[in-house]
């Protein structure tokens, strides 16, 4: 199944388990998690990342990764840094990874957007404008993940 585009990304997605949501929004995230390099960020990532979590784990990592949000949206500031921000973004893709799903939530969507935030904010930061290729990355991640 090709996935060129974001109707077909995010049918593909919610069509996932969320054990499964998880494991792929953790690769997502994992591709910008330079952009924050918050230990509490990759310990969320990394457990993210197992299928063989438990419930004691997410809530955990949850909560250190809603930490890691909340400190990183002050950082920010009034004048908008946009390093600090795509650092903000990455950690609320990581929240996104481990909260606890609710019927018909799409964590792994969620966390693609903000890594797509993420993103777009360090390609500001650096001047390079807002376009970036992290959609088309993302596309190829999923791919990859369902033929394995």
């Amino acid at each position: 199944m090709a996935i060129n585009n974001d109707k077909a990304f995010k049918s593909a997605l919610a069509g996932l388990s969320a054990s499964q949501q998880r494991q792929v929004a953790a690769r997502f995230v994992q591709r910008v998690f330079p952009l924050s390099g918050d230990v509490r960020v990759k310990a969320a990532l990394d457990v993210a990342a197992r299928p063989d979590i438990t419930d004691a784990e997410l809530t955990v990592v949850s909560q250190a990764a809603n930490s890691a949000r909340v400190e990183s949206f002050t950082q920010c500031g009034r004048e908008t840094d946009w390093t600090a921000q795509g650092g903000h973004f990455v950690a609320k893709a990581a929240v996104a990874c481990v909260k606890a799903a609710e019927p018909g939530d799409n964590l792994a969507w969620e966390a693609a957007m903000q890594a797509r935030m993420a993103r777009t904010c360090e390609t500001v930061a650096t001047g390079e404008g807002t376009e970036n290729p992290e959609a088309e990355e993302q596309y190829r991640i999923l791919e990859a993940f369902l033929n394995q």
